[in-house]
């Protein structure tokens, strides 16, 4: 679908954590803007990569990627396994727009021994959202990135939630974090093109990610 509204130039997906569903996420908001993709660090090549999952699921161009390593770990460690360091200096977005950047596990997750990829979104100055698991343990998780994305000066666009409806936590997490709830992203049985185009539009409004709605 076409979104009839005038998008921002880019978002940047992080989560509250690995593994909670933020590339499918990142695939479905490809897939509604319209945009290109990009995954600045992939650690781990042995199974399908984020940017083969989100080029399968939509058919959406996918940046090559600044840094690929074997190694299915933090950024850090897994470059230090191949006597690689990673020079966030040259992590720069790509130009073309709309783009839809995702960054590895949480903000924290260390790039070098000094640098989090919070520190780079932080240069970078572009909207993010944030995506929370609404099961157990969400609420601190997804209230302290909230608070470390405001610290470091980072634009908020607002929380995307992923999993089973919990609205009490929902509401706690949006209200004490003051972030725009965006919608919430169902878990599929099975994910295909269709399935996570269906879960998507209805998980979220046609005008989720309009203009007007960083913090």
């Amino acid at each position: 679908m076409t979104p009839s509204f005038t998008a921002p130039p880019a978002f940047i997906v992080t989560g509250t954590d690995t593994g909670i569903g933020k590339t499918l996420f990142s695939a479905g908001l490809a897939a509604r803007l319209g945009a290109t993709y990009w995954k600045p660090v992939q650690s781990g090549l042995e199974e399908e990569t984020d940017s083969q999952t989100v080029a399968r699921l939509t058919g959406a161009f996918c940046h090559p990627e600044a840094y690929r390593l074997r190694l299915p770990a933090s950024p850090h460690i897994a470059a230090a396994a191949e006597g690689v360091e990673i020079d966030d200096t040259t992590l720069t977005p790509p130009a073309t727009r709309p783009l839809v950047i995702e960054g590895a596990g949480g903000l924290m997750v260390p790039l070098t021994d000094q640098v989090t990829f919070l520190e780079v979104f932080a240069r970078w100055q572009l909207p993010v959202i944030l995506c929370a698991r609404t099961a157990l343990g969400t609420i601190n998780h997804s209230l302290l990135s909230l608070a470390a994305l405001r610290r470091a000066g980072v634009p908020l666009h607002g929380v995307a939630f992923i999993g089973a409806a919990e609205p009490h936590v929902e509401s706690t997490i949006c209200r004490m974090g003051a972030a725009r709830p965006l919608g919430r992203l169902p878990r599929l049985e099975t994910v295909t093109p269709e399935s996570l185009r269906a879960g998507f539009d209805a998980g979220f409004a046609p005008d989720a990610f309009g203009p007007g709605g960083a913090a």
